[in-house]
């Protein structure tokens, strides 16, 4: 995924995301901070969300079952890992990636996952907190292997 597949992604999201929350187009679009007209536009597909607004929605509704649904569990994390080109560090400590993630590998106390549904790559250690996240599968390979060697 890059920047501009979020964007229509998450555009094409806007009505039935904020029908889930159960706010009319006034609150969405204030919510959002921007005008209820641009919110209709966006939800009519008519104009696209840019990249700030997208941002803002996976921020805003980080729990919301729709993205979830587009984006896997954590969508702040698709969302970070797009605006960085990756997370190459110790962050956040997560669930450990029961239902949104496949185990690609193994190697001492660290594991590769795959999102389901973004397909992206990250890294978690035996207590659950992400060390690296890419959508470049030899790139967490390769940090897989010197965080082992490291450990």
């Amino acid at each position: 995924m890059n920047r501009d597949q979020i964007i229509e992604l998450i555009s094409s999201k806007y009505r039935l995301i904020r029908l889930e929350k159960g706010y009319s187009q006034e609150k969405m679009a204030e919510v959002i901070g921007i005008s209820k007209k641009t919110l209709v536009q966006i939800e009519k597909g008519r104009i696209l969300s840019g990249w700030t607004n997208a941002v803002a929605i996976c921020s805003l509704f980080k729990d919301s079952e729709v993205l979830q649904s587009v984006l896997g569990n954590e969508p702040l994390e698709v969302i970070e890992t797009i605006a960085h080109n990756g997370i190459d560090r110790p962050k956040d400590k997560s669930l450990g990636g029961r239902v949104w993630w496949k185990e690609v590998n193994k190697k001492g106390k660290f594991r590769l996952q795959q999102n389901l549904i973004s397909q992206h790559y990250r890294i978690l250690d035996d207590e659950h907190y992400r060390w690296f996240s890419s959508f470049d599968k030899e790139e967490a390979i390769r940090r897989l292997n010197e965080l082992d060697n490291q450990g």
